[in-house]
């Protein structure tokens, strides 16, 4: 398929997402509506813009690329976590709660519901802080990985398709807001999910198909070791802590599926949903979704195995000419474009590209309301004067934007390790004092508190000390270490008020 077709198949797609994005606008009149919807979402765009936003670009080459090279078949217990855990059980457990905790709280966001959960405006600041500086890199992951991907299938340069990828995200979500991304979330749900059933059964199917395939990459089930990589011929052993490779592998299905419990972009998918009722039908939706997007990613990366081990392959354009090494990074964009009909690249282009722009959309939102809602609003009432609260949320997204293009441009590391970074420190920070506060009536303000400093403060030393191999341990530790140090802090201070409990909980 020549590139001015490509081209042009990809402006009709982005033409259409911004005509959504202008109708949306039309029918936008308030804060809530802005970041929300209005809490009228049925449970298909419910469901549709959570996976949308769990499976995005640094899924499918990130994380496809390395971790399916890296772990081969093995990788896909990722896919068992992130459709059990990540998906099924989050709904199952946390949705209808959150839905009518938020809305009892009258809370938009997740610092808005631990300020009014734990009677604590510092916690609402500070949580604010941590959601803007994290989300940040986490947003110039998921640039990095679909400009690879535009650099390979239509030929533009690196930069040119960040800045193409920004302006289009800056613009698109300035327009309508959360309830533009949920509409073409549906859109680009269906486009994704049949992208991906076309990747995997044509990959497959040039090796005998689905089984044939499996059954090939079992007799491949031995991992690389890229984890840590190999030392040189006559080189030093590594010095410092270093894990297996099932640790890492156990720490990645450990974050990428517990993540989400905490994520604020994942988190106000349940705030928006319609009713307890829409919550089950969603639930459904939802777990079939990443179950497809997950196996269709992994699988595809564990495939590699299968196409690179012909010597006749040209590994040229993926090494990294500074230091003559592999980079993962351009595998899959590398192997989609090379082993692939041109009329299928161009589908899967679409479908990285639907995924990562609603990603980019969900990052771009609660990032920027981070400081219009959670930062100013604790100054001056988000409802004193909605026109100027939604004009400042549409500026600070074009801030956002650009912040993120900056780091992607800067390419300060490794996708994988920019997106474990962002997802370990958000999670260790918010999963125990939300998880804990939804259930937990005895949790108290200090041992929220207590929570999230261990979270954020396990998670950065851990980084410095452990080095980039064991980013992914590190993060998971950085999950767990809150999980106990909450309820204990809590039992050891005072219980909280019993007003403040009732309100959260609607006793009557």
């Amino acid at each position: 398929m020549s590139p001015l077709l490509s081209i042009f198949i990809v402006v009709v797609y982005v033409l259409i997402m911004l005509g959504v994005g202008y109708w949306c606008m039309r029918r936008t009149k308030s804060v809530g509506d802005f970041f929300l919807g209005g809490r009228t979402l049925g449970p298909w765009m419910s469901a549709f813009a959570f996976g949308t936003t769990y499976f995005s670009a640094v899924i499918f080459i990130g994380y496809a690329g390395k971790l399916g090279w890296g772990f081969g078949i093995q990788s896909l217990w990722i896919v068992v976590g992130n459709t059990i855990i990540g998906t099924l059980l989050s709904w199952t457990i946390l949705a209808a709660r959150t839905r009518e905790m938020t809305a009892r709280l009258n809370a938009l966001t997740m610092p808005e519901l631990l300020r009014a959960r734990y009677d604590s405006k510092a916690m609402q600041v500070i949580s604010a802080l941590i959601v803007f500086v994290f989300l940040v890199p986490y947003s110039a992951s998921v640039y990095m990985g679909l400009s690879y991907l535009f650099q390979k299938a239509i030929g533009l340069q690196y930069n040119e398709a960040l800045f193409f990828l920004a302006i289009l995200t800056g613009v698109y979500l300035m327009m309508g807001g959360y309830f533009a991304v949920a509409i073409s979330d549906f859109i680009r749900g269906i486009v994704e999910f049949a992208g991906v059933t076309l990747m995997v059964y044509l990959l497959a199917g040039m090796k005998g198909g689905i089984v044939e395939s499996w059954r090939l990459l079992l007799d491949h089930r031995h991992m690389p070791a890229l984890y840590p990589p190999p030392p040189a011929a006559g080189a030093a052993a590594p010095t410092g802590i270093v894990f297996s490779g099932w640790i890492i592998l156990a720490s990645l299905v450990f974050i990428t599926s517990f993540g989400p419990w905490a994520l604020p972009q994942m988190v106000q998918k349940f705030y928006s949903i319609r009713s307890k009722a829409d919550v089950r039908r969603a639930t459904i939706i939802a777990m079939f979704f990443a179950l497809f997007m997950s196996f269709g990613a992994y699988f595809s990366g564990a495939l590699t195995h299968l196409f690179y081990t012909d010597p006749k392959v040209d590994f040229a354009p993926i090494i990294d000419a500074a230091t003559h090494k592999p980079n993962l990074d351009l595998l899959m964009p590398h192997f989609i474009t090379t082993f692939v009909p041109g009329w299928l690249v161009l589908v899967i282009l679409l479908l990285v590209f639907s995924a990562s722009m609603s990603s980019l959309s969900s990052l771009v939102l609660v990032s920027s309301s981070a400081i219009v809602i959670d930062l100013y609003g604790t100054v001056v009432s988000r409802e004193a004067n909605p026109k100027r609260t939604m004009l400042l949320m549409r500026v600070l997204c074009g801030v956002f934007v650009a912040l993120s293009l900056w780091i992607a441009m800067s390419k300060v590391d490794v996708i994988v390790n920019l997106m474990v970074i962002a997802w370990a420190s958000l999670a260790g920070a918010f999963l125990a004092p939300y998880v804990y506060g939804l259930f937990w009536r005895r949790t108290t303000k200090a041992g929220a508190f207590a929570g999230m400093a261990s979270g954020v403060g396990t998670s950065i030393v851990l980084f410095i000390l452990w080095g980039k191999a064991n980013i992914p341990v590190a993060g998971a530790v950085a999950m767990i270490v809150p999980l106990i140090v909450t309820p204990v802090v809590s039992l050891l201070t005072p219980p909280p008020p019993k007003e403040l409990v009732a309100r959260a909980f609607g006793d009557k």
